[in-house]
């Protein structure tokens, strides 16, 4: 399948990376290239796009759709995360903005042997690095009942999750979960029909948190958020587009924090010496507009939040 994925809130993250034709950008969830394709747009031949992405088919189908553009391009097989680490073995000492788009792609969602989506019968999977040898097939399979009911609760925001663990528990002492189709059918089971009657697909709370726990999102991001800020250069923008609460409680924390980490008493003088390193270019997010939520329903919970370093 060709590695396709619509790029959410496009012309507003491409607008407030606020983009300098001879700059240097980090686009690091790289995915088809769409966000990096915009970016590209606005670089000259001086220019330099850095696209980084832990998934080799969305680095292949990348390089091929950028191509016609003249800019200076570097691909890099890795975690947003290590942005510092990246930029410092091309001797970039700085950056001129940077993009985090933390959406699962189309593609990955729609190629059922990546065993991201709980609509099609795949092998329990999930990961954004298919060279990583930890897979939702062990967090469904070895974890005990109580870690099951932590990440399905913390990271799923389930009001079910205990049940769920203990229905996992159960089914897996039978035989191993292996298929997500049987992990669905486990999860249809602990959850009260009036509940799976209500609200979205019951197994969809449940699959976001084993994917963030197999791929430790909310760990890289926390992370990457601040590699990202070190490495700005000033006036350098940052923006990133989360899709659940859990990822833009952290973008908005991190971003309130880097642009008021004093720690003296409101009432009294800064002798703490802590200064802002970032202001806030947007108060509230960014969210996308009707049509593109009409156009492309995937979007509907997209925010986009920017900062600049001061």
């Amino acid at each position: 399948m060709e590695f396709s994925h619509v790029s959410v809130l496009y012309e507003e993250a491409i607008d407030n990376l606020n983009i300098r034709p001879d700059g240097v950008y980090v686009d690091g969830t790289l995915g088809g290239g769409g966000h990096a394709a915009g970016i590209c747009g606005k670089l000259n031949e001086n220019g330099l796009l850095i696209g980084i992405d832990r998934d080799k088919d969305a680095l292949r189908a990348a390089q091929e759709r950028l191509r016609e553009f003249s800019c200076r391009k570097i691909f890099v097989h890795d975690n947003y995360s290590a942005v510092k680490r990246v930029i410092e073995q091309y001797g970039i000492g700085r950056i001129d903005g940077g993009l985090l788009d933390l959406g699962v792609s189309s593609y990955q969602l729609d190629v059922r042997e990546r065993g991201f989506s709980y609509m099609q019968s795949a092998p329990l999977d999930m990961r954004m690095d298919a060279e990583e040898p930890f897979s939702a097939y062990d967090v469904i399979n070895k974890y005990d009942k109580k870690e099951l009911r932590r990440i399905i609760s913390s990271y799923g925001e389930e009001k079910w999750a205990s049940r769920i663990s203990d229905f996992i528990v159960k089914a897996r002492e039978e035989h191993p979960i292996e298929t997500t189709d049987q992990l669905v059918d486990v999860i249809k089971a602990a959850v009260p029909a009036a509940a799976r009657r209500e609200g979205p697909h019951p197994a969809k709370r449940t699959f976001q948190a084993v994917r963030i726990e197999v791929n430790d999102e909310l760990g890289q991001l926390k992370e990457a958020v601040d590699s990202f800020i070190d490495v700005l250069a000033p006036k350098g923008r940052l923006c990133i587009i989360t899709f659940h609460s859990l990822e833009d409680r952290i973008v908005k924390e991190k971003f309130a924090y880097r642009a008021n980490p004093c720690t003296c008493p409101k009432n009294l003088p800064c002798v703490c010496g802590k200064k802002p390193e970032i202001r806030k270019i947007t108060g509230k997010p960014i969210l996308p507009s009707a049509e593109e939520i009409e156009n492309n329903p995937r979007s509907r919970s997209a925010k986009l939040r920017v900062a600049e370093r001061i």
